[in-house]
């Protein structure tokens, strides 16, 4: 079955750290684009950080630039957001995406609060 699976959300303080994963099953994730993003309630979702394909050239918000750390594991199929000095705003349902067959590959999300 072709899947991203997203994992590693949770409830952590100001100032704090986490680390989501996008796990991919059915195709190979690294000859593809992958980005986060996020959605606060009550707001659009928003593009977070990308890496593109094999040569992993990454991009960021201006709002996680040097916070965020997108990156790839090849061996697993996995693709990471490395969250930093998380804000109360990074508060979101955050999912993985990528393109598969020419249409948007979406995860399921993975909720991070940021709360004190």
């Amino acid at each position: 079955q072709v899947q991203l699976v997203e994992s590693g959300g949770g409830l952590v303080q100001p100032g704090g750290s986490l680390r989501l994963s996008c796990e991919a099953s059915g195709f190979t994730l690294r000859y593809f684009a992958t980005s986060w993003h996020r959605q606060a309630p009550g707001k659009e979702r928003e593009l977070v950080a990308v890496i593109r394909g094999v040569g992993g050239i990454t991009n960021y918000a201006d709002s996680v630039k040097g916070r965020f750390t997108i990156s790839s594991d090849n061996a697993k199929n996995t693709v990471y957001l490395r969250m930093n000095s998380l804000k109360p705003e990074d508060t979101a349902m955050y999912y993985c995406k990528t393109r598969y067959l020419g249409n948007d590959l979406w995860g399921q999300g993975t909720q991070v609060t940021v709360s004190s």
